[in-house]
């Protein structure tokens, strides 16, 4: 049995989709990141980074959503192109791509636009142009292309994903206009058994979670404002 500690954050999600479509038996534990408890001692010991997700897997720990990813998918053998070197160069190409650059561009768009404590126009426009020009080049990727690695479903299209759906949370409405080919994936993994099942999921869980971003919150989610 696979130990989940998760959110209700896009890079729980990822390992989430993950979990239901391989059909992986998982106890999901909530981490309240806005209660602190990703700085408690036992988390800490599972994620010394104090982020979250993290699984434990028998004797084997792993943090971060993409490693998890990596390592499901090899534990498995299931979620992963052909095995050649062009589309495994593919494949952590692209993971690499997402892992460095859409979620972290994405995340810093998300703080500087909503939860920033004071509005740097700098900073909020910086991290909208990188949000909108990676969507770009997953637009380009995806022309002509069902998946990120040919004709094949994997792990990548599962770390795009749990960013994409926080799209026009961040670009606004009209965010996926001009992006038909990456708006067609979002749709189509999010219509997928597995994908409604961990809408179940955040469903299950959302009252397990503080909803308001008050001062304590702030304090845990943002240490360098606390400090």
């Amino acid at each position: 049995m696979i130990t989940f500690y998760f959110n209700l954050s896009p890079n729980p999600m990822k390992v989430a989709l993950f979990l239901e479509e391989a059909g992986l038996p998982y106890e999901p534990v909530v981490v309240d990141t806005r209660r602190g408890q990703q700085f408690s001692p036992d988390y800490l010991a599972v994620n010394p980074n104090g982020k979250v997700p993290a699984i434990v897997d028998g004797d084997a720990t792993v943090f971060d959503s993409n490693a998890i990813l990596l390592y499901l998918a090899e534990k498995t053998g299931r979620f992963l192109p052909a095995d050649n070197a062009k589309e495994r160069g593919e494949l952590f190409s692209w993971l690499m791509f997402l892992a460095t650059g859409l979620g972290p561009f994405f995340g810093q768009a998300v703080h500087f636009k909503h939860f920033a404590p004071e509005r740097i126009a700098y900073a909020t426009d910086r991290y909208l142009f990188e949000a909108k020009r990676h969507l770009d080049v997953v637009e380009q990727r995806l022309s002509g292309r069902r998946y990120f690695v040919g004709e094949t479903y994997t792990i990548v299209d599962m770390d795009f994903w749990g960013w994409a759906r926080m799209a026009t949370y961040i670009l606004g409405d009209d965010a996926w206009a001009r992006l038909p080919n990456a708006k067609r994936l979002l749709d189509e993994i999010g219509a997928r058994p597995a994908a409604q099942r961990v809408t179940a999921l955040r469903e299950k869980h959302a009252a397990a979670f503080k909803a308001d971003m008050d001062q304590e919150a702030r304090g845990f989610m943002f240490r360098h404002v606390a400090s």
